[in-house]
């Protein structure tokens, strides 16, 4: 198991269960929620190195929730998406790139920490 956690926010357990396996199968541990208030208390009580986070969620915006992430934990890297579909396995290379990279060059990857 890796040392890398990452906390998975979508709120359709098919999508959640897909995403789940393909981040584990990247080496990553996953901490599942399915609702803000879930990922926040997650966010604020666990470790955490990255969040991938849905956007429609059933309690709050994903630009809000993120914006509150942003507010709790600076540092991490909260990476937003709408729905999971044929650009999933960029968007998990995307991720995977800039958590294992110590360098995060900010010309590349400025738009994942504003």
């Amino acid at each position: 198991m890796s040392d890398i956690r990452v906390l998975c926010v979508e709120n359709h357990p098919e999508y959640m269960g897909a995403l789940k396996y393909m981040l584990e199968s990247a080496g990553y541990e996953v901490m599942p929620a399915t609702t803000s208030g879930q990922a926040l208390h997650l966010l604020t009580t666990l470790p955490v190195d990255g969040v991938l986070l849905e956007y429609d969620l059933p309690d709050a915006t994903g630009i809000a929730v993120r914006a509150e992430m942003k507010r709790i934990k600076p540092d991490v890297p909260v990476l937003l998406f709408t729905g999971v579909g044929s650009q999933t396995p960029f968007l998990l290379r995307f991720f995977d790139s800039y958590l294992r990279n110590g360098e995060r060059p900010q010309e590349v990857f400025e738009d994942l920490d504003a």
